[in-house]
């Protein structure tokens, strides 16, 4: 996923009908025909596609105006004009449309259903001479204008939709886990920050998919803007479940937990409301066995999870509790 791109701003038109014709038929013998013009073609509409291959809006981060074509002029003959082709625009699951200047939502793809959106039409294409044709006016040299399309100003944003979403400090864990569990293939070092944009990936469990988010670690003080994690944190407003990751090597370890959910409360206090799982990770590293019975003991009403990628200790349990979260 590189090239992250979550929130972006475009200006969209539709497209403006084409005139009516004004146009009188002409054939032989016939020294005055009545009048023929046909209608202009109406304008083109701005449609909004859902595509579960997009992940981003990187591919809209290089264009920030969008025009469907006009509608063409009507012709004789009663000809209709040709209606102008619609600007389509393609957006990925979970993207949010609002108004730029009042922030007000206009639709939500809150779901990953591919669907298509008409967000305004064209104009309507103008009637040609031949409709104002009376018994008093038998030549009327005038058609209708087609109408103007309309313009409006969007601002997209993403909100990624995943099954659990990972919340931890930098370096606990959460990108080796998702790639060892998924497709996915974060950046994996042995550094705090590695991960600077969200990842996705799918877990494959009892013949049905569990989407895992793995977000950049969250500081203290992320609720105010410190850190990446803030930037990310809205990506797990609509997750089924989170799920917090403690690194037992980290010396502070005992209060990672409290401070994690402070920080999530803080930027939401719904996501508290959501299902949760801890999981201690490194178990592999020399004195961990004790820091997870201590972690074990300050929270004796916490089912606590541990595990160590690295070993791939207690792996299979964590898919069977990340499959009941999914799926409760």
């Amino acid at each position: 996923m590189r090239g992250f791109v979550d929130e972006t701003r475009i200006e969209v038109f539709s497209g403006n009908g084409g005139p009516g014709a004004v146009s009188f038929r002409r054939e032989k013998y016939i020294e005055k025909g009545g009048p023929d013009g046909g209608d202009g073609g109406k304008g083109g509409n701005v449609i909004f596609q859902v595509r579960r291959n997009l992940k981003t809006f990187s591919h809209l981060n290089s264009r920030h105006t969008f025009k469907a074509k006009n509608g063409e002029q009507g012709m004789g003959r009663k000809k209709h004009g040709a209606n102008g082709a619609d600007s389509i625009i393609k957006v990925p699951p979970g993207t949010i449309l609002r108004d730029y200047s009042s922030k007000e939502i206009i639709v939500d793809f809150s779901d990953s259903e591919e669907k298509d959106f008409v967000l305004i039409e064209g104009g309507r294409g103008g009637q040609g001479n031949w409709h104002f044709r009376t018994a008093r006016r038998q030549l009327p040299r005038f058609a209708q204008p087609g109408e103007e399309g309309e313009y409006r100003e969007i601002l997209l944003e993403l909100n990624l939709i995943a099954d659990l979403g990972f919340v931890g400090f930098p370096n606990a864990g959460k990108s080796s886990l998702l790639k060892m569990l998924t497709n996915a293939d974060p950046q994996v070092a042995a550094y705090a920050f590695t991960t600077k944009i969200p990842n996705l990936g799918v877990l494959r469990i009892h013949d049905k998919d569990v989407i895992l988010a793995d977000i950049p670690g969250i500081i203290e003080g992320a609720h105010k803007g410190s850190g990446l994690g803030i930037r990310f944190l809205k990506h797990i407003a609509r997750t089924a479940a989170l799920v917090f990751m403690v690194d037992l090597s980290d010396p502070d370890y005992l209060d990672h937990y409290e401070k994690l959910l402070y920080e999530v409360g803080e930027f939401q206090a719904e996501l508290l409301e959501k299902p949760r799982l801890v999981i201690a990770t490194k178990l592999d590293v020399e004195g961990t066995d004790t820091a997870l019975e201590e972690l074990r003991n300050k929270y004796p009403d916490l089912d606590i999870a541990a595990i160590s990628v690295f070993a791939r200790t207690g792996i299979e349990e964590i898919k069977t509790k990340f499959f009941e979260l999914a799926h409760k």
